[in-house]
């Protein structure tokens, strides 16, 4: 480590996955070199921001030093060889906990890998720790009893969304240069679009969900949920979906397709900032595409069936998950925690798993929402298969603590206003791939989505590559202290 000064550190530092990979392949850099520098720059990042709630700092200078002195034996090393990462705490990593934010169980050790966990390491890559997710990744935004808040690195003062907060927060801090995150909806989306960052939520289906805390038993929400990668770079985005994604994907040119930007007179809230960067980025696009303001099919009805379908068990696994070791009821729980304060599980959770309650669709409606879904997914498949949709991600760029939580929880369904950006790609089960675009009046980073049907991924990350370098992209933080 001695030989490596501090320019080429900040090199390193700013480097995506895709370039270490290949300065390790070329003999430039060792594997421990770079996990060691990472190391060092997460110890210091992570303080103020409380992204990475457990670390694997031995075990991970350990697998590089390995993979250092097995590397000669390989003929073609494996896409990701010796390149440090990070993983959101609801995945399951042998020999670490999972916890999703549970007082309860913070003395459970995973015995076995996630399936994605295990490409991952197949790939070479090696996990230096895990970062923090809202209890049972319940919330879009990042909180929870037993770790407690992730900051945003831009401004601690505001969140970094959730349920991958902690993994949008440490990537935009540099103390990782990719990780994984998950998304019901938005979970990783939100992350991104707060922190800056790339993210990539993959279509129904087109990813490895098993091994997540929680699980998801119905139908229903097993479209929704899917395991993807978050980053600095779309290519980064593209080599990880091919890692951890069963399917190949098929080359789409651009040429073949319509570009459909969400218009900004729609009926739901849009900050100025983001109608101008959406007015940016149709300007841009007219001079080599075919382009058009419209909203797409079934957009209108998409927030409400994600929570419907969120809610289809009535939060029973999610109670039973978080009420575990406590044996009053919900509402007697919840008004003990108003009162006290005392209560072992995070009020966010509280509310939404009522809400889940409350809200329930009855049998017929759940009949009526198969029926829909199996039309919807007709009439998109054959929609979306030229087409790629440009949507925001969120009415505005990252706002204080405990602000987005509210317009999304509430009793009153406000979700009905400020979900249908980020609800569409979970309704439908669309692959959707999340780059910052511009800032807002508060210098915070905000981010537009690109969707398409299954199998276009590669014209999804052909145009987020041309958007990525003409506008925002992700930027690193000087340093995370100038920001308190």
């Amino acid at each position: 480590m001695e030989r490596i000064d501090s320019v080429l550190k900040e090199k390193i530092l700013k480097m995506d996955a895709t370039a270490l990979a290949e300065w390790i392949r070329k003999h430039k850099i060792t594997s421990s070199e770079v996990v060691s520098i990472y190391i060092e720059h997460q110890k210091k990042v992570n303080p103020p921001i409380n992204a990475v709630v457990e670390d694997r700092y031995a075990r991970a200078m350990e697998e590089a030093t390995s993979l250092d002195e097995k590397k000669s034996t390989y003929k073609q090393l494996p896409p990701l060889y010796g390149v440090p990462i990070t993983v959101k705490e609801s995945l399951h990593v042998s020999g670490m906990k999972t916890t999703s934010g549970l007082e309860h169980r913070q003395d459970l050790i995973s015995r076995e890998d996630a399936p994605v966990i295990t490409r991952l390491q197949e790939a070479g890559a090696v996990i230096m720790g895990k970062t923090n997710t809202p209890a049972l990744c319940f919330s879009q935004e990042t909180d929870n009893r037993l770790y407690g808040r992730t900051n945003n690195p831009w401004d601690p003062a505001r969140s970094a969304g959730g349920s991958s907060g902690g993994e949008g927060a440490i990537l935009a801090a540099g103390g990782s240069p990719v990780g994984i995150g998950s998304d019901i909806g938005g979970s990783i989306r939100f992350p991104a679009h707060f922190n800056g960052v790339i993210g990539f939520k993959p279509g129904m289906y087109r990813g490895l969900s098993a091994g997540h805390y929680p699980t998801v038993k119905s139908s229903l929400q097993e479209r929704m949920l899917t395991i993807g990668p978050m980053g600095r770079s779309v290519r980064d985005m593209e080599l990880l979906y091919s890692i951890l994604s069963p399917h190949s994907t098929t080359n789409r040119y651009l040429q073949f397709f319509k570009v459909e930007i969400i218009p900004s007179t729609i009926n739901y809230p849009i900050s100025d900032a983001t109608i101008s960067m959406m007015d940016n980025i149709e300007k841009f696009l007219t001079e080599s595409f075919s382009t058009n303001r419209f909203i797409p099919p079934y957009f209108e009805e998409s927030a409400l069936l994600w929570q419907e379908i969120l809610a289809s068990e009535g939060g029973e696994l999610i109670e039973k998950s978080a009420y575990q070791n406590d044996r009053s009821n919900l509402l007697k729980a919840f008004l003990r925690e108003k009162m006290t304060k005392r209560t072992s599980v995070d009020p966010y959770l509280s509310v939404g798993i009522l809400g889940s309650k409350l809200f329930r669709p009855s049998k017929s409606r759940v009949k009526e929402i198969k029926n829909l879904l199996s039309r919807g997914d007709e009439v998109l498949g054959d929609y979306l298969k030229n087409r790629l949709l440009l949507l925001p991600v969120y009415h505005t760029g990252a706002l204080k603590h405990g602000k987005v939580y509210k317009e999304i929880f509430s009793l009153r369904k406000t979700f009905l206003t400020y979900m249908p950006f980020v609800a569409y790609a979970n309704v439908w089960g669309l692959p959707s791939l999340t780059v910052p675009i511009g800032e807002d009046e508060n210098k915070m980073p905000i981010s537009i989505q690109i969707m398409s049907a299954n199998g276009n991924e590669d014209a999804i990350f052909r145009l987020g590559k041309i958007l990525e370098k003409k506008f925002r992209g992700y930027k690193s933080i000087p340093s995370v202290d100038e920001h308190q």
